[in-house]
């Protein structure tokens, strides 16, 4: 599989959980493991540049897939609009979610339609933020979702 556009070859059992692969395997620490049930969406990343929780992708599954972690999306001093507008508009706190929510979110810009608060807060029920009353996260979302498709 290609990781962050990166070429990845691992000879690991394919029942392995892509989360564990990602965050264990290829350190990338950004992937959060938060209820092991599909629930939160803490461990959210894109595979094939769609929005999947790898609580629940085996890495056979993924084989051959391109996949997308919060930490090939955007860096310090050159963040992704939704990253940035995440900071422009206090969408985080704890940001134990972020990343996931963030990845979801980016999702959520790209194939959900034109958006507002009402489609935001129900693209992202599979996100849970147990900081916030989630306002400052729709707020980012809708932010980066003009910023986006207006850039489209």
């Amino acid at each position: 599989m290609t990781v962050n556009e990166r070429p990845v070859a691992l000879d690991l059992p394919p029942n392995t959980l892509l989360v564990d692969v990602l965050r264990g395997s290829l350190g990338l620490t950004g992937v959060h493991v938060g209820c092991d049930t599909s629930q939160c969406g803490a461990c959210t990343v894109h595979v094939n540049g769609q929005a999947v929780k790898s609580c629940t992708v085996l890495v056979g599954q993924a084989q051959g897939a391109s996949v997308t972690t919060i930490e090939g999306i955007g860096a310090p001093g050159n963040l992704h609009p939704m990253q940035a507008a995440f900071q422009d508009h206090h969408g985080l706190q704890c940001g134990f979610c972020t990343p996931g929510m963030i990845m979801a979110a980016i999702d959520l810009v790209r194939n959900g339609g034109p958006l507002d608060e009402r489609k935001v807060r129900e693209g992202l029920e599979g996100n849970l933020c147990r900081c916030t009353g989630y306002h400052n996260i729709v707020r980012a979302v809708l932010a980066a979702a003009e910023r986006l498709q207006g850039a489209a």
